[in-house]
């Protein structure tokens, strides 16, 4: 399946007010980057957004929320948000800041 157009439309209309923002396809969805580090992205109808492994570790006892395991494997500084997580404009407004405030913080590529 691929990924969801229009919630892609909804996170960049977000993170594009940013400086340095560029799109890449990869994981099977759409990610979005800042200063070539990766932020947050689509994949099919779910959200996932890079928070660094203690950001994610606190993500995940909210609900609505998964580890993100493309691999199989968890990846420790990501989570992947169901659509019940974003229904909102400010709810997804909410996943998107933490993940530009966790990429923000790493150097520039």
């Amino acid at each position: 399946m691929p990924y969801d157009e229009a919630l892609a439309e909804r996170v960049q209309a977000l993170i594009g007010k940013h400086r340095g923002v560029t799109e890449k396809r990869m994981f099977g969805g759409l990610a979005f980057m800042l200063d070539g580090n990766m932020c947050c992205g689509v994949m099919q109808g779910r959200i996932m957004v890079r928070l660094g492994p203690e950001g994610a570790e606190a993500a995940l006892k909210e609900p609505h929320t998964a580890p993100m395991d493309f691999t199989g494997k968890p990846i420790k500084s990501m989570v992947y948000v169901r659509p019940e997580g974003y229904v909102s404009d400010a709810d997804l407004e909410k996943w998107v800041k933490a993940a530009v405030g966790f990429a923000k913080s790493l150097p520039p590529k």
